[in-house]
């Protein structure tokens, strides 16, 4: 049967909101935004990170819906991305464990020679040296790196994807300070200065809000970061916020101590549910 986008993140219907994210930060950690994987598991976030989203979605699932959905799942199908409400494809059954074990007669007891003990507290010693030296080693300095630049992004994209037509200088003054020079000037300042020739017309605002993140690919003193983020807007013709959602990709470089956007790649997904 069809597994639901319960089934994609590997969560049971009753997965709270932190469950739901957990499950999909761990999922695209290593995954290249290529695999056709990743935008299910977008796609499947979305859903059940939106209440209405997903309170609507659960209504059409079937009663026995769930992660444990059946044994009948293709593994070499893989995960189809599909349209939403649910995914296509299928997901690989679970891998069954263990198998029957011979039982073995008991053996005797053997005496340990005094000097393998020396030897066993040389290694003691040191193992504890490697595992200090592995705290500090680059792999652990690079995470601490990535999960840097994340915290960044998720700074950095609010008052980069906000403005206000009262106040459009301020609101460019609050996110160059997020950017490298090149973005700046590359892509920030020719969109925003078509913003500023028609916000007096129309009486835009929009406030962006991070609903989530994660990191998806690092690089030396470089890190692809994906947010979902709200963008509540108002003008001229919607006085009540009307709530925009993106899928958005930053990549963020380190210039000196710090992180800064060098580029930017939004996907709009349109009005939230019943907006």
């Amino acid at each position: 049967m069809t597994p639901s986008w319960y089934d994609v993140l590997g969560v049971d219907p009753d997965a709270s909101t932190e469950e739901v994210r957990a499950a999909w930060r761990a999922a695209i950690a290593d995954l290249d935004p290529a695999d056709r994987r990743f935008r299910s598991l977008n796609q499947a976030t979305e859903v059940l990170l939106d209440p209405e989203r997903r309170a609507a979605y659960d209504a059409t699932l079937e009663p026995d819906a769930g992660p444990d959905a059946g044994p009948d799942a293709d593994p070499a199908t893989g995960i189809d991305p599909g349209t939403d409400p649910g995914p296509d494809g299928r997901t690989a059954a679970p891998l069954a464990a263990g198998g029957p074990s011979a039982s073995r007669p008991p053996r005797s007891p053997r005496v340990v020679p005094g000097w393998s003990l020396v030897v066993a507290g040389v290694l003691a010693v040191a193992l504890a040296a490697l595992t200090v030296l592995a705290l500090v080693s680059p792999a652990a300095s690079g995470e601490a790196d990535a999960e840097e630049a994340r915290e960044v992004a998720v700074r950095a994209i609010v008052p980069v994807l906000s403005y206000d037509y009262r106040s459009m200088d301020e609101s460019a003054a609050a996110a160059s300070t997020y950017m490298t020079s090149a973005f700046k000037t590359r892509d920030y300042d020719p969109l925003f200065a078509v913003l500023q020739e028609n916000v007096a017309e129309t009486e835009t605002v929009v406030e962006a809000e991070v609903v989530d993140s994660g990191v998806v690919r690092t690089g030396e003193d470089r890190v692809e970061v994906l947010l979902f983020v709200d963008q509540p807007t108002t003008n001229v013709r919607f006085t009540e916020p009307q709530t925009y959602q993106n899928r958005v990709v930053v990549t963020m470089v380190k210039d000196g101590e710090d992180w800064l956007i060098d580029k930017l790649v939004t996907t709009g997904a349109g009005p939230a549910a019943g907006e």
